[in-house]
């Protein structure tokens, strides 16, 4: 077994220590990454909070990870010592049914496995990125562009390709007309993405306070739900409405805004459930969808459509002994875009 140095949370209610872990001798598949950053994303949150199921302790969040690969198994053909890797969400799956073998192992029939908080092939109690390594077999590591660095990398491994795949999935293109609700971690790579893949960006927040920083960002247009006016002026607008808010909103006001055949996706998780009302839908043949992370091909692609378009996250760059800070910020929605751990602090207390 390899120990590591990691950052743990031992309850509900934190805080964060510093822990070892061990990691897994190498397999014959298997690459060994050090870690250099790894993003803070609301999931973490959620997960080790105990939010979303049972938790078991102490946890290692953390699924965007950037690194470099320091130790390779001996039938490992992908990748090189040296290497700029990534590792997002998941860490392997069944490689057997239908949707694996489609390149969307996210949704393996027979349950991926989650970079944290989930039980391996080997039996062990999967830990996540707020690590100093961690161990992952070559099929589930994608290739980190040059042109994109490793601390901005991070945060696409998550936020990147949860906002990526469904504007993929659902067509973003010129002549489109996309919104995104919510201008957050996720938001404002679907705001970056779609505008570069041509279509016209409309930013829905609850207020204008991040007008400007839309604007900049890529939106054509923003609008402040907490006005009336936006969802009669707005009403049968848009080809596409990506939210990625975590949190209960009237998910029919917003189904209102969808033209004729128009499709509305979630990719943020909120706890509560949103009622949907049928009425809301039929009328104009609307569709209300989800979507999560992508595949481990379309992460990779992902991941070369941002270097080929000089497309990274806003960071700020944090050490290991912030990150209980980081987690109320990201509560407090005040933080703009991403937090990413220098991993190089892990040990320093």
């Amino acid at each position: 077994m390899i120990t590591t140095n990691a950052r743990a949370t031992f309850s509900p209610e934190g805080p964060f220590k510093l822990t070892t872990i061990e990691r897994r001798d190498l397999q014959p598949h298997d690459v060994l990454i050090e870690i250099k950053y790894a993003g803070i994303c609301h999931s973490d949150i959620h997960t080790a909070r105990g939010e979303w199921g049972p938790v078991n302790y102490p946890l290692v969040p953390g699924h965007e990870i950037a690194g470099i690969v320091t130790q390779v198994g001996s039938e490992v053909r992908k990748f090189a010592i040296g290497d700029r890797v990534g590792v997002g969400c998941m860490v392997d799956s069944c490689g057997e049914c239908v949707n694996c073998h489609q390149g969307e192992e996210q949704y393996c029939l027979n349950g991926n496995t989650g970079t944290y908080g989930a039980y391996d092939r080997y039996g062990q109690y999967t830990q996540g990125g707020y690590s100093s390594h961690i161990v992952v077999t070559e099929d589930f590591v994608v290739s980190i562009p040059d042109g994109i660095e490793l601390d901005v990398a991070a945060p696409l491994l998550c936020a990147g390709i949860t906002t990526y795949s469904p504007l993929r999935h659902w067509g973003a293109a010129p002549g489109k007309k996309i919104a995104v609700v919510g201008l957050g971690g996720l938001g404002h790579m679907a705001v970056k993405l779609a505008h570069a893949m041509g279509a016209e960006v409309t930013v829905l927040s609850q207020t204008l306070n991040k007008k400007e920083d839309g604007l900049r960002l890529g939106a054509d247009h923003y609008y402040a739900t907490n006005d009336p006016e936006t969802f009669k002026k707005l009403a049968g607008s848009f080809d596409l409405i990506v939210n990625t808010v975590s949190a209960k909103i009237d998910i029919n006001a917003y189904l209102s805004l969808l033209a004729l055949d128009g499709t509305l996706v979630n990719v943020g998780a909120p706890a509560e459930p949103l009622p949907v009302q049928v009425l809301s839908l039929i009328g104009h043949r609307r569709s209300f969808a989800g979507s999560m992370i992508g595949g481990i091909r379309g992460t990779q692609e992902m991941l070369n459509f941002c270097a080929e378009h000089s497309i990274t996250p806003e960071i700020e760059v944090i050490s290991a002994n912030q990150i209980d800070e980081a987690w109320e910020r990201v509560l407090a929605s005040d933080i703009r875009y991403r937090f990413v751990i220098d991993i190089s602090t892990m040990e320093n207390e």
